[in-house]
């Protein structure tokens, strides 16, 4: 072993991409519930009234039930391809979905896996800062029209409030690592239950107080201000929405990877899917159901902070502090597969540079002494700038989570898993399974395609006006 190997080898940024350095893995069933929890529960949640609005009584649920059914099983087909070539007991495990597509397809789609998935990441982390700007407002707002009355203007601005946000993301970032994050997680996990709660608690609340129903099968309805072609780009960002709500698969294998073993990790790993879809589809259904219920076609893009709830004011407030802060760790959940490729991919690229390997001593009050790498501060801190500085330019909440959803969606979800499996399985072409696989892929890839067109049209259309 030369030199640069050894000390790439005991590179503190190196070990999350190499299979050589091992990390201690401690994660239970429980905390990937949490993970899992974290990392799908989240904005998505409080935009599915709206969703289920354009879409009605029935192909809303149905296109709910849909995206968490194909989710859940593409999941079970991905957890499977965390040891290679055996998923119990294979030698090798694949610690990033980057690298299992690599040994399963081959380099040139381990790229394509990793520029799709990182920027889905990213993306996350800019709708997040947006979602948490909008919450903090929103507790704002909710205090000024308790104060001043319904029809005051309460007008705060969104910039301050994301400033805030990437400051306190630009601290946490420094955490070394995702085996390290449990704990926010586990936060992050209860804070969902909590707003999630509220939310389809005061959606029950507000449909008692009206006495009725309110929606309809074929959703909002066409009139002169509405026209059929307006309806039909209105529904495809409700369906990127859902679709953007469901999958967690984009990050099962990193989560797959802090696991325990044995049991085989695989085993452990369908057991916390199972339980958290089952957790975040009773959620979601009630907090979309119960939305539409309360608002029909008036259902607002963000149940919490869109202002159909003007009281009781406090629970407004509660909720949306519970939303803030568990987009706070949910950020460092969705960041942190990106900063560990970078800094993995600097630290090999250059192992001798002692600006990349050293370590400063920094006495932080209250908290000790604390040793800071300048490559990740600089970094780190660099990519949080990025993504405040994006949601500042397109704060459009419901757009972005639709473009997000579609343009990951088949990528992620359901294209490499399906091609893994087959490979994995030697599915022979054009059986029966291999034809319903193909097809599967093939209709998610349509949904994919027309909901990212829907979305972006919607984006591009609120930016001009």
């Amino acid at each position: 072993m030369d030199n640069n190997e050894k000390h790439h080898r005991s590179h503190p940024l190196a070990c999350e991409l190499d299979d050589t350095v091992e990390i201690s893995r401690t994660g239970t069933v429980w905390t990937e519930v949490a993970h899992l929890i974290t990392s799908v529960i989240g904005a998505g949640v409080l935009s599915l009234s709206w969703s289920v609005a354009q879409l009605g009584w029935i192909a809303g649920p149905a296109a709910m039930i849909v995206f968490a059914l194909v989710s859940l099983y593409t999941t079970f087909l991905l957890v499977d391809c965390y040891r290679f070539p055996d998923p119990v007991s294979g030698p090798m495990r694949n610690t990033s979905y980057r690298k299992t597509v690599r040994v399963n397809l081959g380099e040139r789609k381990a790229w394509l896996c990793a520029l799709v998935q990182n920027a889905f990441f990213y993306g996350i982390c800019v709708a997040y800062t947006i979602t948490t700007s909008v919450s903090i407002r929103a507790i704002s707002r909710s205090n000024c029209y308790h104060k001043n009355g319904h029809d005051s203007p309460c007008h705060f601005p969104n910039i301050t409030y994301m400033i805030i946000y990437g400051v306190i993301q630009v601290i946490l970032s420094q955490i070394p690592s995702f085996h390290k994050i449990w704990g926010l997680s586990i936060l992050a996990a209860i804070m969902s239950f909590t707003y999630s709660t509220l939310g389809f608690g005061l959606g029950l609340a507000k449909v008692i107080e009206n006495g009725k129903i309110y929606g309809t099968l074929g959703g909002i309805s066409t009139t002169v201000s509405l026209t059929r072609a307006q309806k039909f780009w209105r529904i495809l960002p409700a369906l990127g929405d859902i679709a953007f709500a469901f999958p967690f698969t984009p990050l099962v294998i990193e989560i797959q990877d802090t696991l325990k073993s044995p049991p085989p990790e695989n085993k452990t790993m369908r057991k916390a899917s199972l339980v958290s879809m089952m957790i975040t589809a009773s959620f979601y259904m009630l907090c979309g159901f119960l939305g539409y219920a309360a608002f029909g076609e008036n259902a607002p893009g963000n149940l919490l902070t869109g202002f159909g709830f003007y009281e009781p004011y406090w629970l407004i407030d509660f909720a949306n502090a519970c939303l803030a802060v568990h987009l706070v760790a949910a950020y460092q959940v969705f960041c942190q597969p990106i900063f560990s490729l970078v800094e993995g991919w600097i630290s090999r690229k250059w192992p001798s540079n002692t600006l990349i390997s050293k370590r400063i001593g920094i006495r932080v009050p209250l908290f000790g002494f604390y040793k800071v790498n300048l490559l990740t501060l600089c970094w780190r801190t660099a990519f949080v700038v990025s993504t405040t500085g994006i949601a500042i330019l397109f704060p459009l909440f419901n757009d972005v989570l639709g473009v997000l959803g579609a343009l990951s969606f088949w990528p992620l979800v359901v294209y490499f898993p399906v091609e893994m499996y087959i490979v994995q399985k030697k599915v022979q072409r054009w059986t029966l399974k291999w034809s319903l696989l193909q097809t599967l892929s093939f209709i998610a890839l349509l949904i994919s395609l027309v909901t990212a067109a829907g979305s972006i049209e919607g984006l591009v259309k609120d930016k001009e006006s």
